[in-house]
């Protein structure tokens, strides 16, 4: 992947030579002065403005201008409705900056249409961080295009700025939370590999600007519940030391390490503590161990709740105190005018809060600003000149249709189901049936772009583009399928050659404030599946899925009157186009994804969704019975085969890295993509560790009949093992290589493969290494 050039936030540059120095200067000024900008005008030219300067010198020389009442409106001003934008300093030519834009998987909630990419957790079944590294790449095109156009009109509403709140990089430890969906599962080195791949797609390679930045969420211990059985807003998360270390913050360490200018606090307590008041997470951990320099934002009303909801506080006066000697950068209000923040200058007064702690919370805020280029000609930044022609690009659009392709999987496939035979279907009749089949709003999920309409294809608008009479019956008319209309999906089922079933969830059942309270199909959509699978009296039935936490669907999975099951996530715009092109295995469209979280068999295998011991939980600790789908599980058109598993070396110290390399075959009759997975195993560790830890994957395409020797490194750092500190233990391990987890009831047909290495000296701390 791409390395971040750009120096992380606070960083000193440095000092260039002064020939260069006077060079960049006099351009500036030509610049400047050709745009008609600062040099030209009344407006003095001041040191912060000099893009001949070292970053450091020009913060020094802006933050030395502004006030204590303008530096406290800076960190108090950072969100949503009424409370923002961050205001204008006009004697400094200061333009304002609204802090509150969320790019997810395209540019969410802004004004204006923009590309719907497929949702964060059908990006994550791709296992591909080149694929995440280009959405965000593409969604950071959109916003800068955006925010260029209302810059330029003097609008600085909410969603129209270039800091972002995404990605989320929380892990997905209950199968019913309601925020499933803009995770990337359940695994902290999936989840932190295309963590580092948004991060630095979204802010772009360029050495000097950064396109839009990132901002890493929901900082810690943040996984449910919404409001089943208690409120998000005042639940306390108790996590052993641990868990909090190997499950809940990795993949967030990940996110410092790829660049990211920001973090975002989460609403929840910690062992008792609030995060946006947690000195130990945000800053014993977050900036002493892990070296973060930029800007931390509570999430939308965080720091209001730590008194309101938490009890933590009694006023908002102790609250500022609180969240700010904590390490908490800018507020992001509910709309408040006298919010949180507001109530710094009684600190200042009282000694709570210096005057210098107020000029470093707000250092980062304008360091990040000056990386987006705001005080430097815009004639100097690249950025600058992208316009609304390149949002929803044919280049963008083309992508929303291949990130969709490349997210399905495959669950179930018998009797050759699928792929369906182009040259079969003229004369032939295709129901489409179900409450996701010609709904455009349920496909998208949570915090998602909006498009223009004539680019939405649901599956019936896809599927109508196939050379096949197709009909359609909704059978109910929305997700939560409370009414339900039999006779018209046996109708439509009954007079078919082929029937598409499209059922799921959408954010009517699973979305931020809603928790689920079960696996079942919502309302009545198991019982229209059965309906249709008994009309179509053994002719072919394809379920597709649209949900984010895992369903029931082992009625289907087991019944032989199902030929075919496909989830689909929240494709978004191109969700038809996507499903016509899988349907039919064209090129490229050989079903590749993998299951980025695990699917229980039933209630009996989800634990309380308020308990977050990891006992019991995700791949890494589930129990022994074994799950309907587990993580990493996905079928394809073809068969693949693995030999000649070699480590190297057999024998390494503590602190070497170990080299792998296997061969991968296709042997079926199909191009296609696998997903080669590689889990480590612990045989002797002196602390409890995960039955076993995903430590490498790749998508790899090979051509039918074809074979490909992969190589991977597994770093001495994925064996370390927490013992009230990252240590590096001697031992056996074990190394597994394959397109699924090993020893899976509900399996892939080919093989996994194992082998055997051993580390020899003494235990000793990673750091030491």
């Amino acid at each position: 992947m791409p390395h971040r050039t750009a120096s992380p936030p606070g960083r000193r540059s440095a000092a260039a030579p002064a020939a260069a120095v006077a060079g960049l200067r006099a351009a500036a000024v030509l610049l400047c002065a050709a745009l008609g900008a600062r040099p030209g005008r009344a407006q003095p030219f001041f040191p912060f403005q000099d893009p001949a300067l070292p970053w450091h010198r020009r913060l020094d020389d802006l933050l030395g201008r502004l006030s204590p009442a303008e530096l406290v409106l800076q960190v108090a001003r950072g969100g949503a409705m009424g409370n923002g934008p961050a205001p204008p300093v006009p004697r400094l030519g200061i333009a304002p900056y609204n802090w509150n834009t969320e790019c997810l998987r395209g540019d969410a909630e802004a004004p204006g249409w923009a590309t719907a990419f497929p949702q964060a957790l059908g990006l994550a079944a791709a296992f591909s961080p080149e694929l995440v590294y280009r959405v965000a790449n593409a969604t950071a095109t959109e916003v800068r295009a955006k925010h260029n156009h209302f810059a330029a009109v003097g609008r600085y509403s909410d969603h129209t700025g270039l800091s972002c709140f995404s990605p989320v990089l929380n892990i997905m430890r209950h199968p019913l939370w309601g925020r499933n969906q803009e995770t990337y599962g359940e695994d902290p080195f999936l989840s932190g590999e295309l963590a580092r791949s948004f991060v630095q797609g979204l802010q772009g390679q360029h050495p000097r600007y950064i396109k839009a930045s990132a901002g890493c969420k929901h900082f810690s211990v943040h996984g449910g519940p919404e409001n089943i059985p208690v409120s998000r807003l005042s639940f306390d998360a108790k996590v052993l030391e641990r868990d909090w270390r190997t499950t809940f913050l990795p993949q967030f360490q990940a996110c410092v390490r790829a660049g990211s200018y920001s973090f975002m606090c989460s609403y929840n307590r910690i062992n008792g503590v609030p995060a946006c008041a947690n000195k130990k997470l945000l800053t014993d951990i977050l900036r002493d161990e892990w070296g973060f320099e930029g800007y931390v934002v509570s999430d939308e009303g965080a720091l209001e709740l730590i008194m309101l909801g938490h009890h933590y506080t009694r006023t908002f006066l102790e609250t500022a105190i609180a969240s700010m000697n904590a390490g908490c950068n800018l507020e992001l209000s509910y709309g408040m005018r006298d919010n949180v923040f507001m109530h710094i200058p009684q600190a200042l007064v009282m000694g709570n809060i210096t005057l210098q702690m107020l000029r470093d919370r707000v250092r980062p805020l304008f360091y990040t600003r000056m990386r987006l280029g705001e005080f430097d000609p815009p004639a100097m930044n690249p950025y600058s000149a992208l316009d609304l022609s390149a949002v929803q690009s044919p280049e963008h659009r083309n992508l929303s249709l291949e990130a969709a392709v490349k997210s399905f999987v495959l669950l179930k496939n018998v009797r050759g189901t699928l792929p369906l035979r182009a040259r079969d279907l003229p004369g032939k009749h295709l129901a489409v049936v179900g409450p996701f089949a010609d709904s455009p709003r349920v496909l998208f999920g949570d915090y998602a772009p909006v498009p223009e309409p004539r680019y939405i294809y649901t599956p019936r608008r896809g599927l109508e583009r196939l050379p096949a009479n197709v009909s359609f019956a909704a059978g109910c008319r929305e997700p939560r399928c409370q009414q339900y209309s039999r006779a018209e999906v046996v109708g439509a089922a009954g007079a078919a050659d082929v029937v598409v079933v499209c059922l799921g969830t959408g954010t009517d059942v699973e979305t931020e404030a809603k928790d689920r309270r079960d696996l079942s199909l919502p309302g009545h959509q198991l019982e229209l599946l059965q309906d249709a699978v008994q009309a179509a009296a053994g002719r072919p039935v394809i379920l597709l899925l649209f949900n984010a936490g895992p369903l029931d669907v082992s009625w289907a999975q087991a019944h032989e009157g199902v030929g075919a099951i496909l989830a689909c996530f929240f494709p978004a715009q191109a969700a038809g186009l996507a499903i016509g092109r899988v349907l039919l295995g064209e090129a490229g469209a050989n079903p590749a994804g993998r299951l980025p979280a695990t699917w229980p068999a039933g209630m009996h295998q989800v634990p309380p969704m308020e308990n977050y011991t990891m006992e019991g939980r995700t791949y890494r600790y589930y129990g022994q019975e074994a799950p309907l789908y587990p993580f990493g599980y996905g079928l394809s058109y073809t068969t693949f085969q693995y030999r000649d598993l070699v480590l190297s070396p057999p024998v390494l110290p503590i602190c070497a890295n170990l080299s792998v390399s296997v061969v991968l075959g296709n042997t079926g009759p199909r191009d296609g993509e696998e997903v080669v997975q590689l889990y480590l195993r612990w045989e002797q560790s002196s602390v409890p560790v995960p039955r076993w830890q995903l430590v490498a994957f790749r998508r790899v395409a090979v051509p039918a009949g074809r074979e490909t020797k992969l190589s991977f490194q597994v770093v001495a750092e994925q064996r370390a093992v927490w013992a009230q500190d990252w240590r590096l233990e001697p031992g056996t391990f074990t190394l597994f290589a394959g397109g699924q987890q090993p020893g899976q009831q509900t399996r892939a047909p080919s093989e996994v493969l194992s082998a055997q290495f051993t580390v020899t000296g003494a235990a000793r701390p990673l750091r030491g290494c």
